[in-house]
């Protein structure tokens, strides 16, 4: 129990940062496009990370390349989806997690889940619609979120199903971290060529960046991705894929908290009720579930 409510406030931890890098990666995006914003991002991470690599095992090296594939079509369609949308929609769609988790669980692993987390789940669910508060149509980047949500949710069972098979010999999360720093950097190198033809362009891009965007990169390199994708590798190895989803639907309040300080996007009283009913869902989802769909004792 213990493990396992350091893992939650881990998870707690990365959804706070989260929160923070939707107007981060706002403000980037009007001088730099989606691939050239996870180059530069984990470029730095790379560079931080890369004294790990020593001693990497086979099968954190394995882990670590799926994963990181996952993770990049997640933040890349995710990007795209935020050049094209507010940070405040961006994070409610990101936010599906919450239901799109569950509904894959049980379609593709055959789980079940008790009633507690399925309420947890509606009311996390009804807060983000009262969080979704503008009255635009919905468009392309809403779209392109969605799409993230898809393989995020896919990275959140994979990381569960990577701890569950290597529970003898836990994966440490620092190796994990620098193998999907890699891979993300690698992915948005061959992207980058196949767009531009050549990396000239972001990188003069980068030297034009205004002071606030420098830090905005510095941020969104160091913190949101070495310490929060390390978190989040810790985490989840004590956290199943559906508490961790039902956490991760915070985003939007820390989003939305994040985009009023930072850019001036603002909530109105059904968005302060839409946050505050995400916040009994995590609350709601740690009851305990009926004996008849808890898991059975070792002998």
């Amino acid at each position: 129990m213990r493990s396992e409510r350091q893992g939650l406030l881990a998870l707690l931890l990365v959804v706070a940062v989260w929160g923070t890098t939707f107007p981060a990666m706002k403000m980037m995006s009007a001088h730099l496009d989606a691939l050239q914003i996870i180059w530069a991002r984990f470029a730095i991470a790379l560079l931080v990370l890369a004294p790990l690599w020593r001693g990497l095992r086979r099968t954190e090296l394995r882990w670590g390349l799926l994963l990181g594939a996952l993770l990049f079509l997640a933040f890349w369609l995710q990007i795209e989806g935020l050049a094209r949308t507010s940070s405040n929609r961006n994070a409610f769609v990101t936010g599906l997690n919450v239901l799109v988790v569950p509904l894959l669980a049980m379609a593709v692993l055959g789980r079940r889940y008790g009633a507690a987390l399925w309420a947890a789940c509606a009311m996390a669910l009804a807060g983000m619609v009262l969080m979704f508060h503008e009255n635009e149509p919905w468009n392309l980047g809403d779209t392109l979120t969605l799409a993230s949500t898809l393989f995020y949710a896919i990275y959140i069972l994979t990381l569960e199903e990577c701890a569950r098979r290597t529970a003898a010999r836990p994966l440490r999360a620092t190796r994990m971290a620098a193998v999907q720093a890699l891979v993300m950097f690698a992915a948005a190198s061959v992207l980058l060529l196949a767009r531009h033809g050549e990396v000239a362009t972001t990188l003069q891009a980068l030297a034009d960046l205004p002071a606030h965007a420098l830090t905005a990169l510095a941020y969104l390199g160091v913190v949101a991705s070495v310490l929060v994708v390390t978190l989040q590798a810790w985490g989840q190895q004590r956290v199943d894929a559906m508490r961790s989803a039902i956490v991760f639907g915070l985003e939007p309040v820390f989003a939305a908290a994040t985009a009023w300080l930072l850019i001036g996007e603002r909530l109105g009283a059904a968005g302060l009720a839409g946050a505050a009913l995400i916040v009994c869902a995590l609350v709601v989802s740690q009851l305990p579930p009926p004996r008849a769909l808890a898991r059975p004792s070792a002998p």
